[in-house]
């Protein structure tokens, strides 16, 4: 049992936290799924170990199950976008050597990847139909949370990989300072686990897109185009743009840190118009004010649900019905819009956090509302 050590944050916050939608923020033109959420792809499960444990450890573990069934039986394509390779991505390599997936997605921090990798090898060799299985390339993504964390602790065990990949679901996730986004931050505030999703009217195919982000990165915030880290005295370089002391004694901000977006879809694709697909989450991410610095390690993963390009392991052949290149350009629409609402679902659900000995604190939505509304953005009466 795991008793006393993973817990949610039930510290009390003045301020309600909410999604960017109960701000007004709704990029794009198209409608979200039921829950707006990467779960809206049908199939697609998510399970989360927060881990809060004495005044030092503020880490998890988020994991994205892509179908209920064997993910090794049955392999989904997949495809990886590097927009800066500065991290730790285990099991890519065959990802696009191959181009599929043959395991659940872990996301933790950067120095527990290879537990949480080792202990998801254990638990899929625990399963049934995997007693002859010799080889498994299971895929694991990390952002570094040292800033909140005793990441040299490496917390992560293998009963909290294997909660999280047990306790998956369908529905609603928990967003921000949870599972793998415990620690993390974004443009200087509390940030974490964000997702969104959007569904294509059916004469552009009705297909579901979904997108998780573990954000932990920075630049220059704005939403919806208002420059809310400008206006909130908050952004990358912002000492040196000021010539300014630097009133909190840190070195200068230069947007370092790391974002993992993950993009679910039941559009049947093949594997390089994943790869395509992938491509465009870095356009999401710019859209909030990263410009993907060179401390900061960008990485998207897209894959696909659909049966019709579904993968048996054993198969001698592969017969495929796969969506066509012109028909692509509504699902990346759909991506891009997806991955900037992630982003800020990641931020505006954050809540203030202290751990090791530092506290970050959450974005204060009463400005960033103060800020969308003199920037022309809708912000819906409370």
């Amino acid at each position: 049992m795991l008793t006393g050590l993973f817990v949610l944050n039930a510290a009390a916050q003045e301020e309600p936290r909410v999604r960017a939608r109960d701000l007004g923020v709704a990029p794009g033109i198209f409608s979200p799924g039921t829950n707006n959420a990467i779960t809206d792809v049908a199939g697609v499960r998510v399970g989360q170990v927060t881990l809060r444990k004495g005044d030092k450890v503020r880490t998890g573990v988020t994991a994205i199950l892509p179908h209920p069934g064997n993910a090794y039986r049955s392999r989904v394509p997949a495809a990886l976008h590097v927009g800066n390779g500065f991290g730790k991505f285990i099991g890519t390599t065959q990802i696009n050597e191959l181009g599929e997936l043959e395991s659940p997605i872990l996301l933790t921090c950067t120095l527990c990847v290879w537990k949480a990798a080792d202990a998801m090898v254990e638990w899929m060799l625990a399963q049934p139909d995997m007693q002859e299985v010799r080889s498994l390339n299971v895929v694991v993504g990390e952002t570094n949370d040292g800033r909140l964390n005793d990441i040299r602790a490496r917390p992560i065990t293998a009963a909290a990989v294997r909660t999280a990949l047990e306790s998956a679901k369908s529905g609603p996730v928990q967003e921000g300072s949870v599972g793998a986004g415990t620690g993390t931050t974004a443009f200087g505030w509390k940030a974490g686990i964000g997702t969104s999703s959007r569904k294509l009217p059916e004469s552009l195919g009705g297909w579901t897109v979904g997108v998780l982000v573990q954000a932990n990165f920075g630049g220059v915030l704005q939403v919806e185009g208002a420059p809310v880290g400008r206006e909130l005295d908050r952004y990358a370089f912002q000492n040196a743009v000021a010539a300014r002391e630097n009133t909190r004694g840190l070195a200068d901000d230069r947007g370092d840190g790391s974002i993992i977006i993950v993009i679910a879809t039941d559009a049947p694709l093949s594997d390089r118009n994943l790869q395509r697909l992938a491509s465009r989450g870095m356009m999401g991410l710019g859209r909030t004010g990263s410009s993907a610095s060179n401390g900061s390690g960008d990485y998207i993963l897209a894959f696909s649900t659909a049966e019709s390009v579904r993968r048996q392991f054993d198969a001698v052949r592969l017969q495929t019905t796969e969506l066509a290149n012109e028909q692509m350009s509504a699902v990346f629409q759909a991506s891009v819009d997806a991955v900037e609402e992630s982003v800020y679902n990641a931020l505006f659900m954050a809540t203030t956090e202290s751990g090791n000995g530092q506290t970050v604190e959450a974005i204060p939505l009463d400005q960033v509302r103060k800020i969308l509304k003199e920037h022309g953005v809708e912000v819906p009466v409370r």
